[in-house]
């Protein structure tokens, strides 16, 4: 990890303070000695505050911007003084990407889509929500003297957070007149995409520099919500990472753990940061169950993040007394907890090559998180990288469903596999980029696309059948069982078959259909496989990540971890009797020669309908996924392939028996909740 002058907390509060300008008494009930009080009976070692919110007011005198209107005095120095007096570390934060007051005074500065509306929150003029502005207008220079200025105030804070770092294919007169100057056409996709691309990364250069100007080490975090896999380009521009992951505000219980696998591989210490909402940002009055943010921190901790949750401040300037008491309940865990997690490292076996990172989206990624998805729950220790990352360190390398190979690409790969590294192909990863032909030696003959697809649906969706060979099939399937998505027709040559495909009487038409959905299988099998293994190449005809993360049939993952370990031969490093539902990690501290062997259990429920939130950030109308209770599991068995001298259970402490068998050992738990922590001694 990359060292800073400002080692991150464990124990941290982004709190959010956007407030009108139409609220009064804006900061009048703050008490120095509440606030501090409030703090540290909640364990809180450090704490975000504001200098500039979405609104763009300002909580602070300044020559820059301006202070909010019912603001009366210098509210950001008075929380600050309070809370370093306190030993509590304070970054500072400004709003970069929206400023609804610099829009009204500039309108000129904001961005507009190319069909003339407005993007981000509000589209409309008599629309509610904050104001996306233009990199390319002078708005940028703004920004950057009101960082420069919150510095000036505030030289010793520990670091500077910029929120809301995004650029659309803005059209507005700044964007325009810089593409017309630099050769672009605004009526091209490609060359709107490059505009913003340039303008990024001119806000990337300007406001770090901003942020630095009277210190070179102050840490700079640029947050977008979401960490992009791939986009090395970025990284210099930042100090640490930051991993936005609310899973009550349409992220979900699979986010975080996705995006901290990738955080992991980047040098750079790092956050997880989640909520004590209900929902998601922006939200007064809602309040998350405890038990969830005690399992949220928990996750944090097992997935090698440092622990941040997300607030908002009453414009009264008040802490509200039922988020601390919360809060209180999980971070004190964490302070427990510590010690064991300081400078630790994740163990892998495995690593997935993100199919975000080769493509170039942003944030949905239904292969990486089909992907995740079924190692997770199938208890793999394993990784999430980008083509630039080291290969040889794992056993295996999955290219989920998608990754079309070039010939940088290519001889990576090639280098891998001869030193003796594995590849999990699934879909249409293997084939050239540039040509329907497989650019590994899968064992088989290619003979294209399937033609089982509807012809005026999606072009991926179709359906065919598939019986695994028998050792690989879920143990309680053996007839074909329906594929939703279209296969890649193959034959084993040298390769052994993991199955056969059983074809559709016919394609679904209007003139030729059966029954509600899908035309049943002829009884004969096509003479495709569903798969193949030869050599260190295993390789699965569906994007099967893609169709686990869309329908989640049990049956399909059983399928594809049967014949992953079968692949894999050796037994792998952890195995364990957990449940689906739960989740395991396996740490390493180099300094204290230990391993940290991390179990998590904490039962979700989807509650409520399709959320409708004005305002709000959940997308993809999503219901809340909720926590509340946090069961025991009992019998509980985890056996590792590591030299085991001694186990104890921390930081409550108690042995825990361990039974060898040549170089495996078996560790027996009569039961844990929620979180549980083992300290491996070799």
């Amino acid at each position: 990890m990359q060292s800073a002058p400002h080692p991150l907390r464990f124990r941290q509060i982004h709190l959010d303070f956007h407030t009108s300008p139409h609220i009064p008494g804006i900061g009048a009930k703050f008490d120095k000695k509440h606030w501090q009080e409030t703090l540290q009976e909640a364990a809180v070692d450090s704490i975000t505050l504001f200098s500039k919110c979405h609104h763009g007011w300002s909580y602070h005198p300044t020559t820059v911007g301006k202070m909010h209107p019912h603001l009366s005095f210098d509210l950001l120095r008075k929380q600050y003084d309070a809370t370093k007096e306190a030993g509590i570390n304070a970054p500072v934060y400004l709003s970069a990407g929206v400023d609804n007051l610099a829009s009204y005074d500039h309108p000129e500065w904001r961005e507009v889509n190319k069909d003339g509306t407005y993007t981000g929150w509000a589209q409309r003029s008599l629309q509610a929500g904050f104001h996306m502005m233009d990199f390319h207008s002078p708005y940028l220079d703004y920004l950057c003297e009101q960082i420069r200025e919150a510095v000036r105030l505030f030289p010793d804070c520990d670091g500077i957070f910029l929120d809301i770092i995004s650029q659309s294919e803005s059209c507005g007169r700044w964007s325009l007149d810089f593409m017309k100057a630099n050769g672009l056409d605004p009526l091209k996709e490609e060359d709107r995409k490059e505009s913003s691309r340039l303008a990024l990364e001119k806000y990337y250069r300007m406001t770090t520099e901003a942020a630095k100007s009277l210190d070179s080490n102050m840490p700079v975090f640029h947050n977008a919500g979401h960490i992009p896999r791939g986009r090395r380009d970025i990284l210099p521009y930042f100090s640490h990472m930051e991993l936005e992951s609310l899973p009550t505000g349409g992220w979900g219980y699979d986010h975080f753990p996705m995006s901290a696998k990738y955080a992991c591989n980047l040098p750079y210490d790092f956050l997880g940061m989640t909520g004590k909402f209900h929902t998601t940002w922006g939200e007064f009055g809602g309040y998350k169950h405890p038990n969830a943010l005690r399992y949220e921190c928990a996750a944090m901790l097992a997935f090698g993040a440092k622990c941040s949750v997300g607030d908002q401040l009453h414009p009264n300037g008040t802490l509200d007394e039922s988020t601390y008491h919360i809060i209180g309940e999980a971070y004190r865990d964490v302070r427990d907890k510590e010690s064991w997690c300081l400078g630790s490292t994740q163990v892998f076996d495995l690593a997935v090559l993100s199919s975000e990172a080769e493509s170039g989206t942003h944030r949905d990624a239904p292969s990486d998180e089909g992907a995740c998805r079924v190692l997770l729950e199938s208890h793999f220790l394993f990784g999430l990288i980008d083509r630039t990352m080291d290969f040889a360190a794992y056993k295996a390398l999955v290219l989920p469903d998608d990754i079309r190979i070039d010939a940088e690409l290519k001889t990576k790969l090639d280098a891998y596999v001869a030193q003796g590294g594995k590849l999990i192909l699934t879909g249409e990863s293997g084939l050239w980029k540039d040509r329907g032909e497989f650019a590994v030696d899968l064992g088989a003959e290619y003979e294209g696309l399937s033609p089982y697809f509807p012809p005026n649906d999606e072009p991926n969706r179709g359906h065919d059948y598939v019986l695994p060979a028998k050792e690989l099939r879920a143990g309680f399937v053996n007839v074909p069982q329906v594929m939703y998505e279209r296969s890649h027709r193959i034959r084993a040559t040298k390769g052994q078959s993991l199955g056969q495909i059983f074809d559709p009487y016919f394609n679904r038409t209007w003139e030729h259909f059966c029954s509600h959905q899908h035309t049943p299988n002829h009884e004969q099998p096509s003479g495709f496989d569903c798969g193949v293994r030869h050599g260190n190449i295993l390789y699965f005809a569906h994007p099967v990540f893609r169709h686990y993360r869309a329908y989640g049939a049990v049956a399909y993952r059983e399928f594809i971890v049967n014949a992953i370990r079968a692949f894999l031969g050796d037994a792998p490093r952890v195995s364990t009797n957990l449940p689906s539902t739960a989740r395991l990690s396996l740490t390493h501290q180099a300094a204290e020669k230990r391993h940290i062997l991390h179990l998590l259990y904490a039962p979700t429920v989807s509650r409520g309908g399709v959320m409708q939130l004005s305002g709000g950030n959940t997308s993809g109308g999503r219901s809340v996924e909720v926590i509340e209770d946090l069961p025991s599991l009992h019998d509980v068995e985890v056996t590792l392939q590591l030299p085991v001298k001694s186990a104890k259970l921390v930081p409550q402490g108690g042995e825990v028996a361990i039974e060898k068998s040549g170089d495996r050992v078996t560790l027996r738990l009569p039961k844990f909740s929620c979180h549980q922590m083992i300290e491996l001694s070799l």
